[in-house]
């Protein structure tokens, strides 16, 4: 998906790119879990495999060494994709760790899915990352 930044965020915000998650996709920092679940959201939607890679933390299982490995598997997997609706339904926050629970919908060969998950984050040396997640698939 290509996206100008004077369009609707991918994030669901009801902001234009430019005042919500294209912040964070140029460098600053999301100052919470939240912030960082829809700067996510958006960089797959919008096949942003870098900052996936940048933002997900060291521990996190689908963590790769080969990072140009997990690079191709993340545009791959954002190509196939449609990414339609995010929705969070909870956070919860304290200093250095967090939990965001949302819905997240998207098409993939023509199929919609929906996807419930509630996601752990760390926050480490001030920057919050991407640790791990509880996957459900909805009907």
């Amino acid at each position: 998906m290509k996206i100008g930044s004077n369009d609707l965020c991918p994030c669901k915000s009801k902001k234009k790119y430019k005042f919500c998650c294209q912040i964070f996709h140029k460098g600053s920092n999301p100052k919470n879990a939240t912030l960082l679940m829809r700067s996510r959201f958006s960089a797959y939607a919008i096949s942003n495999a870098k900052y996936i890679i940048k933002t997900t933390h060291p521990k996190n299982e689908h963590f790769l060494q080969d990072e140009q490995k997990w690079m191709e598997d993340i545009l791959e997997f954002c190509k196939s994709s449609d990414f339609e609706n995010l929705e969070i339904l909870s956070d919860f926050h304290n200093e250095n760790d967090a939990q965001v629970q949302f819905i997240a919908t998207f098409v993939q060969s023509g199929e919609k899915i929906k996807m419930h998950e509630i996601s752990q984050f760390e926050k480490i040396d001030g920057k919050w990352f991407y640790l791990s997640g509880s996957v459900n698939f909805l009907d």
